[in-house]
Parts: C-alpha cells; structure tokens; sequence
C-alpha cells in the first residue's frame, strides 16, 4: 500500500471514529455525564482516533498546519495513560469545539 493509500485509510477512519462520537454524543451533555458507557464509548472512539492521526504521514500532517497534532497525539496519551485523570469538561469541549475542526479539514482531503 502506497504512502498516499495509507493516508487515505486513516484519514477515513478518523473521520469514522469522530463520525462516531458525534453519534454517542447526540448533542446531550446530560446523558453524556450521567451514562458510563456513552463515555466509554465516546473515549475509546477518541483514543481510536487519536492513533490513526499519529499514522499520518508528515507531509499529509504540513497541509494541514492548524491542526496541533502534538496536542491529538497528548490527548491519546492521557487517554490510555491516565484515564482515572480523564476531565468530562475537557472531553465534551473537545467534541464540541475541537472535532468540527479536524473534521472539516480532513473532509476537505479525503
């Protein structure tokens, strides 16, 4: 599989996994604090995510220069390393601010 195959790949996969969590969350913050498992389900799509950005090839990752990559691969880290530490305030502000951006700008190269 070429480099640009692979880009391929993970670029619709990121945006399956964000597709995802947009599901789970369904705009309900109620739900999302109270339901365990619409949590779980919403960190594991973003853990998911998160990897397959790490896999990006460099040049795809240039083109999009806005995106703080650094900051998805720390999330991921938080994600796996610290998940006691996980803050429910900061994943909700991810999944409404954040997502729509990397949403959008993958959309554009897929």
């Amino acid at each position: 599989m070429s480099r640009s195959d692979r880009d391929r790949t993970y670029i619709l996969h990121i945006l399956e996994c964000i597709d995802r969590v947009e599901r789970y969350a369904n705009n309900d913050r109620t739900r999302f604090d109270a339901d365990p498992m619409v949590q779980d389900a919403i960190l594991r799509s973003l853990q998911v995510m998160a990897e397959s950005s790490q896999r990006l090839s460099e040049e795809v990752k240039a083109t999009q220069s806005h995106i703080d990559w650094r900051a998805i691969s720390g999330f991921r880290n938080i994600l796996v390393h610290d998940y006691l530490g996980v803050d429910l305030d900061l994943i909700w502000q991810v999944i409404k601010q954040e997502l729509p951006v990397l949403k959008k700008s993958l959309k554009a190269l897929s």
